[in-house]
């Protein structure tokens, strides 16, 4: 037999005759580059280049490897129709986003797709071969094979080494769109090689499990039938990955890492931040909660909070000492003998009640309830420009229900940021509505992104909130939060998803261009209470939804946001993978863009609750003061 496996006198194929005319002109080459070599560089670099360009024209003639036993799982040449169907997921993967994505970024979601593409074409391979019984003669398919191999090593390095070129490009036109500079570094190489590792990494990973499942079967094949053996063994695969990836990698990997990390920084303070001495906030003096007890985003929270003097200074009229109570996820610590999940949340509440009457909290103008993130962070921009807005006489009160980031608290703590919030909000509701009615602070509530739903999630629908308050501020809600969806899916004929108008603007109003957006519908009323949206339409935490794996979502359709590219495209699997890294770099872009929702909380607050002379110019000048001045944190 031959190397190529054909008997000696057999007539050659048209696949060996292409691989013959192909290593012709390579093995031309090599002997022209080994007499070159030669004369450059002595006989031993002269035979190594021979060598070398020896292997390489044997790979040109045959651009695949056949294992040496059938039976190998792991070391397998690739598949020819996968590895097609994974290289055209990773084209699709650079086509751009809801924000600019660094280089880095791009090659983990090209090596993800790539990966799930691999997946789809062995399965459509093997589809194909189990239901398409005909087969062509062995030399046809031989030949066949070969040109379609040749083809894709030449074609598809080229093809992706242009479309990453041009994904670049992509990329800058959406940073002009976002306001940012289109300066941007974009490695081209380093794109395709970080894809191609972690696609093969992964590959790996599944062959291992597939062989792993092989293995099973045949040693459970020893006492069952073969159906039964099959299937049992399929079954157990899959318990065992499911269990080995959420109670090892995800359970006893991510989360404990996650969580000593975060448990660490809940310990500490920011550079800056000094224990309050006003005795209107937590942590000051009298307060019942002990500086070193509220943690790091408590801390943050009530030491940066601008005193009287500070705000007159700004407003050029009187102002009070803001009052701001925090209870951390610490107090209170212990509970003896509960039996109720919620107890921990009401103590927290009442607690929280307690200190707002210390501080004198239910005789302020407004009283805010605010939902706090996973990790008990509170946006400063919105807590100053309330306070700002009422020259200090205000009062805002948070519980902390975790300390861990907010995409490790949404799939951990999901629950307990509703349950924790709507403690407060009832206990607050109450005590409030035990005040004559003249003597009551305007109550209104606000979040950001996991706060958001938090307080979302504290109220029977938007009747119950409206009915409930006297209004409130959301911002960047998440998709998953109830009313937000509620208006969203109830907003008026022809209003986009991105920029709902929800029973003509009377309650309720969209934002992402605050100052303008707030006054539309045009001549229409405006009636109190009022709930206002901070909503920008690139804002990755407001459409992320496992139901981008397959739906083409209702944001990429005409109209697009006034921040969305028109290159933007879905397709399954694609457009997940990068709306999920999208939230990752999501404060990456200037407000109101992204997650960044910046001074827009000015206009918000002067909506909701607009004080007593308040006019369009000293809105414009808040808003210019709190854009301009440095977050405390």
């Amino acid at each position: 037999m031959s190397a190529g496996g054909r008997a000696a006198g057999q007539p050659a194929s048209s696949g060996d005759r292409l691989g013959h005319g192909v290593a012709g002109a390579y093995g031309a080459l090599g002997r022209a580059a080994g007499t070159a070599l030669l004369h450059a560089g002595g006989p031993r670099l002269a035979r190594q280049g021979r060598a070398a360009l020896k292997a390489l024209t044997g790979f040109a003639a045959r651009p695949y490897r056949d294992p040496a036993d059938p039976r190998r799982v792991v070391r397998r040449w690739p598949d020819l129709t996968a590895l097609c169907v994974a290289t055209f997921f990773f084209w699709l993967s650079l086509t751009p986003s809801l924000v600019p994505r660094p280089w880095i970024l791009q090659g983990v979601i090209g090596g993800i797709t790539a990966a799930i593409g691999y997946a789809v074409g062995a399965t459509l391979a093997g589809l194909a071969r189990a239901l398409v019984p005909w087969r062509p003669r062995a030399s046809v398919r031989q030949a066949v094979r070969v040109r379609c191999w040749q083809a894709y090593w030449v074609l598809g390095p080229v093809l992706a080494g242009l479309l990453i070129s041009e994904s670049a490009d992509m990329q800058r036109r959406l940073r002009r769109l976002q306001g940012l500079p289109p300066a941007l570094t974009w490695h081209t190489m380093m794109i395709a090689l970080i894809a191609v590792a972690l696609c093969a990494l992964l590959l790996v990973v599944a062959r291992l499990v597939r062989l792993g499942a092989r293995r099973l079967i045949r040693a459970l094949g020893g006492w069952l039938p073969r159906p039964v053996a099959v299937s049992t063994g399929l079954v157990l695969t899959a318990l065992i990955v499911t269990v080995g990836v959420r109670d090892v990698v995800f359970d006893r990997g991510v989360v404990d890492i996650a969580d000593r990390i975060a448990e660490t920084t809940n310990r500490g303070t920011k550079d800056g931040v000094r224990r309050p001495s006003s005795r209107y906030v937590s942590g000051g003096p009298g307060s019942l909660v002990r500086w070193q007890d509220l943690g790091y985003q408590g801390r943050n929270f009530t030491g940066t909070v601008p005193t009287r003097r500070q705000i007159a200074a700004f407003t050029g009229r009187p102002a009070k000492d803001p009052v701001r109570v925090y209870i951390s996820s610490q107090l209170p610590r212990a509970f003896p003998g509960r039996t109720d999940e919620n107890e921990p949340f009401r103590a927290q509440a009442r607690l929280a009640v307690r200190e707002l009457e210390r501080t004198g909290a239910f005789t302020r103008r407004v009283l805010a309830v605010a939902g706090t993130t996973g990790s008990g962070w509170i946006d400063s921009n919105v807590a100053q420009s309330l306070e700002y807005l009422h020259g200090g006489d205000t009062a805002i009160v948070a519980v902390q229900y975790s300390y861990l980031p907010s995409w490790l608290s949404f799939l951990v703590d999901e629950e307990k940021a509703g349950r924790a919030t709507r403690a407060l909000v009832d206990a607050v509701r109450a005590r409030v509505s035990a005040l004559p009615q003249a003597a009551r602070p305007k109550l209104v509530v606000t979040g950001e992104s996991l706060g958001a739903y938090a307080v979302e999630a504290s109220f029977d629908g938007l009747d119950d909130l409206l009915a409930s308050t006297d209004g409130g501020l959301l911002l960047g809600t998440p998709n998953f939060s109830p009313i937000s969806g509620e208006v969203r899916g109830g907003r008026d004929p022809g209003s986009p998803v991105w920029r709902p108008q929800y029973d003509d603007g009377r309650h309720v109003r969209v934002a992402q261009f605050a100052a303008t957006d707030l006054r539309r519908p045009a001549g229409k009323p405006w009636d109190f209470p009022r709930l206002v949206y901070l909503q920008n339409a690139s804002d990755p935490i407001v459409w992320w939804s496992t139901d981008l794996l397959f739906e083409r979502p209702e944001w990429m359709d005409d109209p697009l946001g006034p921040d969305i590219t028109t290159e933007i495209n879905w397709f399954p699997f694609v457009a997940f993978w990068q709306t999920t890294v999208d939230m990752a770099v999501s404060y990456g872009v200037q407000a109101p863009h992204g997650h960044r929702y910046g001074a827009g909380p000015v206009d918000g607050w002067a909506a909701v609750v607009p004080p007593e002379g308040w006019t369009e110019q000293d809105t414009r000048r808040l808003r210019v003061y709190i854009a301009g001045r440095r977050t405390p944190y």
